[in-house]
């Protein structure tokens, strides 16, 4: 598809390419996401994150100094009007060792469905089950997902609103079946890098409200509001996504994680002390770029997947 671009456009897909694969190979660094000998069964959807997370993935896997092997799994819900020739016609002309799992949930949940409800919660669970059931079948260890940073963030902001939780996506975690490690290598990426590497790709997207359901509204708005910080505010979802690294639980409130109750005296100074009075210094950075984006990863280098030229 590059043939079809102009200059420009070829510059800024490579650039989006080379910042895209340098942070899915830093998470995949920091969270030792795939081993040697690892069988990645990625989750194609057939949208923007799912293409991208299989394009960098496959590039990672050419050069990685370990050995691992990719299977690409869609599933066929049956819905009216999926275009069911889209993805292996695209997986054929990749070359990527694929699956395409055809289980009628459409109708099962269109069975199920209570006047007023939205479909989304059941068909999920559904799915999550077929794909738990098919990495099992295909023997492959890691299950990897499309999610990036701003999903994560969307989360994180969700269960702090409507769930009272501090709590976002794992970037690595066991499935809650108990039987696979599910994996999301895009952790670092933004959403709009990945838009525009999926525009310049030219992805053959397939659109995701062929069921008519309708979004989830908190999460849509919640994701507005994130995206207006970032327009009003630059870096500050840098800095959120940051705080989800840096947890200090002396500093919560969560008796589970930090033993308030044996503190004394004798304890000594812990994480700074109570300095919840001091007057704070928030120094909010206002021109953080890709720029400086490459700074950071030059000034700390990755242990393996990132050391692609």
């Amino acid at each position: 598809m590059t043939e079809q671009l102009s200059e420009k456009e070829l510059f800024n897909l490579k650039k989006l390419n080379k910042v895209l694969r340098r942070q899915t190979g830093q998470a995949i660094s920091d969270y030792n996401m795939i081993e040697d000998g690892d069988k990645v069964m990625v989750c194609l959807s057939g949208g923007k994150d799912s293409y991208t997370l299989l394009e960098i993935l496959s590039q990672l896997k050419a050069v990685a100094p370990i050995n691992f092997d990719i299977i690409a799994v869609n599933l066929d819900q049956k819905q009216p009007g999926f275009p069911e020739h889209i993805l292996p016609e695209y997986l054929d002309k990749l070359g990527v060792d694929y699956k395409i799992v055809e289980q009628d949930t459409y109708s099962i949940v269109q069975d199920k469905l209570e006047p007023g409800k939205t479909t989304c919660s059941l068909c999920s669970r559904l799915r999550r089950g077929i794909l738990y059931k098919t990495a099992k079948e295909l023997g492959a260890t890691k299950i990897a997902l499309g999610h990036h940073r701003d999903d994560m963030l969307a989360t994180m902001m969700l269960n702090l609103f409507f769930a009272g939780k501090l709590k976002s996506m794992p970037a690595k975690l066991v499935s809650d079946n108990g039987e696979h490690v599910v994996i999301r290598p895009l952790a670092y990426c933004k959403e709009k890098d990945i838009e525009q590497f999926a525009q310049l790709q030219k992805f053959p997207i397939i659109p995701c409200n062929l069921c008519g359901s309708q979004p989830n509204l908190q999460r849509q708005l919640t994701k507005e509001m994130l995206n207006d910080w970032e327009v009003n505010y630059p870096g500050r979802l840098e800095t959120m996504f940051t705080a989800m690294q840096n947890v200090v639980p002396s500093h919560l409130a969560d008796t589970t994680l930090f033993d308030f109750k044996s503190i004394s005296k004798e304890s000594g100074v812990i994480d700074g002390g109570d300095i919840a009075f001091d007057k704070e210094s928030f120094e909010q950075k206002t021109n953080f770029d890709e720029d400086a984006q490459n700074e950071f990863y030059q000034q700390h280098p990755a242990v393996q997947f990132t050391e692609i030229n």
